[in-house]
């Protein structure tokens, strides 16, 4: 793994310092992002006026996501990379570093947001959990920041960015008082969510459920038999009528977990499946961040009531 990672990290120093910047100036922007989420972003604030590749589409899981030929084509003439950042895109982390050191617009929206902000995690080298997206308030200010990015890179094409990004603003907006609405009729005592891995930390701060995940932050790692008991005995314990699996993890570790309770003469139910590290379908609405959101906490509020 480590000399793949270093086979790649040379094919892109090699591609870049060959490069041709012939890129006429009524040309498109061209912006690769990684994430699904990150994508949506883009193309709200730039619309027909930039060319976005997402590299993860539906079902992928960032964590263990590996670049193919065709990612590094897409990267290597990218006007700009827009990445997560935090150490969500673990295999591509070295990559991105060695092209900020050769001035490639290589952008992590992770780096928008206050540090003290942030939720603690010994999973990734950033000593930092990388699932900022769970909070519309992260989300808002990632949005402005990466307006300010596409104003900065793009000048000409300035006011239609800002405009744009306003109108996603709003958006969020009105999105984030929705979501306390629904989340308001569910009691307190029953806010707590259980999920494959845990990835949704930023939404338990911010809309008041305790969260646990089965796997931890990551899903490169591996729950044990001892993990699958403890949450067990935790769900007995707290009575939580359901648990969740996530579109981006196997259902093996949500099923074992209920096979665990069922083994202690008590029942929980798996209450749907959530959207964590990759939107839904792009032609659905769970394929636009607005619509997984609405879909992950009513599925949550509906289950656990």
């Amino acid at each position: 793994m480590i000399n793949r990672i270093i086979s790649l990290c040379f094919l892109f120093i090699t591609l870049f310092s060959c490069k041709q910047e012939t890129k006429d100036k009524n040309e498109k922007l061209y912006v690769v992002t990684t994430t699904s989420m990150i994508t949506d972003l883009v193309k709200n604030i730039g619309k027909d006026l930039i060319k976005v590749d997402g590299l993860m589409g539906s079902g992928v899981d960032p964590h263990l996501y590996k670049a193919s030929e065709g990612d590094v084509s897409k990267l290597v003439n990218a006007d700009v990379i827009i990445y997560n950042g935090l150490h969500l895109e673990g295999k591509l982390v070295e990559v991105f570093e060695k092209m900020k050191l050769q001035n490639r617009k290589a952008i992590a929206v992770g780096e928008s947001l206050d540090k003290n902000t942030l939720i603690g995690s010994d999973y990734f080298a950033s000593n930092y959990d990388p699932h900022i997206w769970f909070s519309v308030m992260n989300w808002k200010i990632v949005t402005q920041f990466v307006i300010d990015k596409l104003v900065e890179i793009d000048a000409k094409n300035a006011s239609s960015y800002t405009n744009n990004g306003k109108i996603y603003l709003d958006k969020l907006s009105q999105l984030e008082k929705e979501l306390q609405n629904t989340i308001t009729t569910l009691p307190k005592e029953k806010r707590i969510l259980v999920t494959a891995h845990d990835a949704f930390s930023y939404f338990g701060k911010a809309y008041d459920f305790n969260v646990v995940g089965l796997q931890g932050l990551s899903t490169a790692t591996e729950a044990g038999v001892q993990d699958v008991q403890k949450l067990a005995n935790f769900i007995i314990k707290n009575e939580v009528k359901a648990i969740f699996v996530e579109t981006s993890v196997p259902k093996r570790t949500i099923k074992a977990l209920q096979a665990a309770v069922k083994s202690k003469n008590h029942e929980v139910v798996i209450g749907g499946t959530l959207f964590s590290d990759a939107l839904g379908n792009p032609d659905t609405n769970e394929g636009n961040y607005i619509g997984m959101f609405e879909y992950n906490v009513n599925t949550i509020v509906n289950a656990l009531k």
